[in-house]
């Protein structure tokens, strides 16, 4: 009876678990490789491969047991999407947003300065007449904030976000207060 318990039960827990996490870190490590953060990427690719030998081993113990194959692809769905909530909520790394408004940008510009966001402003032509296409870099985790203002003051107003993989010497507003981040996780700026 113990041993049903354990290849039917325990062990497919077990697989899909394991999965779910070795997934979630590679796709941790995968968004990290985009944002250049090279002193950490080894040390997830070792505990990923790690968590996959030790998940795919188990299932090649138990060949007949269809519940362990089940398993490892539920496992590997649903550590895409841990990994896509965990990497959402870290919001880890810095964007572009660019705002086209043919509205007035004055009252938007006090608004983002105020908070403490750089902006670049340029006059430029759009297809429907004159625009001001606003620019602002900012860390990610703070970039609902500069959306819920243009949303505010201009609800028509065009914009796009980018990722930036590196980003100095201009006005960054102070990082919101959050736990504290491992240094692994640090990036220091220049020209504050």
């Amino acid at each position: 009876m113990e041993s049903w318990v354990f290849s039917y039960l325990l062990l497919p827990l077990l697989i899909f678990f394991a999965r779910i996490v070795d997934v979630t870190i590679g796709t941790m490590r995968i968004i990290l490789v985009s944002r250049g953060k090279r002193n950490v990427v080894p040390f997830l690719a070792f505990f990923e491969v790690l968590i996959w030998i030790l998940a795919i081993s188990r299932i090649f113990q138990n060949l007949d047991n269809p519940l362990c194959y089940l398993a490892f692809a539920a496992g590997f769905a649903t550590g895409n999407y841990v990994g896509m909530l965990v990497e959402e909520k870290l919001a880890l790394g810095t964007q572009l947003i660019r705002i086209i408004t043919q509205k007035e940008a004055g009252p938007l510009l006090r608004a983002l300065r105020e908070k403490g966001f750089g902006v670049t402003v340029v006059e430029a032509m759009g297809s429907n007449g004159p625009v001001h296409v606003i620019y602002s870099v900012t860390d990610r985790k703070r970039i609902r904030e500069i959306v819920a203002l243009v949303r505010q003051f201009n609800p028509n107003a065009f914009y796009s976000i980018e990722d930036i993989r590196h980003a100095e010497k201009g006005i960054f507003p102070a990082p919101v207060p959050t736990m504290v981040r491992p240094r692994l996780f640090r990036r220091g700026r220049k020209g504050k």
